[in-house]
């Protein structure tokens, strides 16, 4: 399903402007007022909303609040002509992801729409665990041991300040983990912010985690402010930690160091207090033998490390976590579910799951909306199921 996003700008053509913009690659709507929003946003689920600050009647800040009482809440970024920094820290400070000056530049509003779907945090995947028995987070399924002995571990070291560091194959979930220690310390009100750290080329990285001053470099027209300083209060979440240069890594030490860091071309200190937890699926140690990452930010980091099982290691959560994803996958497209016969089981159970849970939600997914309301046989999955291997 495309992302969906909703423009709320009381200028006919800047909202046009804007829902072309996004119209190939999301689900765009549009509102011309206060009112329009609250509406659409009682009926629709978005990802993002674009709300301008000023408009005739009740403002975008007034907007941002009714966001912020939604269960699931899209992410936000304010618009308006009449930006300064004062204004940009109060419409973060009420929980906006950024803050965007007219006229507005087009490439860069697109990127930061990007930006923010990507470290968006879903509202049912920071449930809390229960006091008595580790209990996952809505989207982590399963009661096998080694899971059990991962939760159990989340929810001894969750309510201290210690930072954490995930340890786990492409696809295991590490996010979720994430969150969940997240949302058990005395920080779950305050943000979670996801950084993928692969995803952002090296010379931007820098920038998007500390900030940088306007006219630190070529393009920066204006201040703006880094995940670490949007994240104040709550919990940011490096993950691919392993990718990171060389120079970031010295300034990510500095900080865990201090608490303080410098915008890029700045002079002032800045002092946040947030939480670091981290993932890699790389072999960190081995990164440090080798010369490409630092030993003392990799001691730093390894306070409490958590290996995230793979879904070959913990096969008997398989038949419930597709169970949930297929669900999942009906109730969002309205489709009935599949039936698997007890071949496809079998065949389920015995194959490695190269992707781990990711590549299982993809396989529900594409069974929900190819079978949906049918019976599956060994024939209408993909061959490479079949080379499955029970003696892992």
């Amino acid at each position: 399903m495309l992302p969906c996003i909703l423009v709320v700008d009381d200028e006919k053509n800047t909202r046009d402007t804007l829902t072309q913009l996004f119209d190939s690659e999301y689900e765009s709507f549009s509102a011309a007022n206060f009112d329009e929003a609250v509406n659409l946003l009682k009926n629709e689920r978005f990802d993002v909303v674009l709300t301008d600050l000023r408009m005739q009647g009740k403002t975008g800040m007034l907007l941002l609040d009714e966001i912020n009482k939604l269960p699931r809440k899209p992410v936000c970024i304010m618009m308006s002509a009449y930006g300064n920094i004062e204004t940009a820290v109060d419409a973060l400070k009420h929980g906006a992801f950024d803050f965007v000056t007219k006229p507005i530049d087009f490439e860069r509003l697109n990127v930061l729409v990007r930006r923010a779907i990507s470290a968006k945090v879903t509202a049912k995947d920071a449930k809390n665990l229960t006091k008595n028995r580790p209990t996952a987070p809505a989207s982590i399924v399963g009661s096998s041991e080694s899971l059990r002995r991962a939760l159990e571990l989340i929810k001894k070291i969750a309510p201290t300040r210690a930072n954490v560091l995930f340890e786990g194959e492409t696809g295991t979930g590490k996010e979720l983990f994430a969150s969940a220690v997240h949302s058990n310390s005395d920080r779950h009100n305050g943000p979670f912010v996801a950084i993928h750290c692969a995803a952002l080329p090296k010379n931007l990285l820098e920038s998007e985690l500390f900030g940088h001053e306007k006219g630190a470099f070529t393009g920066a027209d204006s201040r703006h402010l880094g995940f670490f300083e949007r994240a104040n209060g709550g919990t940011v979440f490096l993950d691919e930690i392993g990718e990171i240069d060389l120079d970031t890594q010295v300034k990510l030490l500095r900080f865990l160091e201090t608490r303080k860091f410098l915008r890029i071309g700045g002079t002032v200190e800045v002092a946040v207090d947030i939480r670091i937890v981290c993932a890699t699926n790389r072999d960190l140690a081995q990164l440090v033998s080798e010369g490409k990452f630092r030993e003392d930010l990799f001691y730093r980091l390894n306070v409490i490390k958590i290996r995230i099982p793979a879904l070959r290691e913990r096969r008997s959560d398989i038949p419930e976590l597709l169970s949930f994803y297929v669900q999942k996958f009906c109730d969002d497209n309205n489709l009935s579910a599949p039936k698997l016969s007890p071949e496809v089981m079998h065949i389920l159970m015995a194959y490695r799951w190269p992707g781990n849970i990711r590549e299982l939600r993809n396989f529900c997914e594409s069974t929900v909306i190819l079978h949906s309301g049918s019976a599956v046989t060994a024939g209408d999955i993909d061959q490479k199921f079949l080379h499955g291997d029970l003696s892992e």
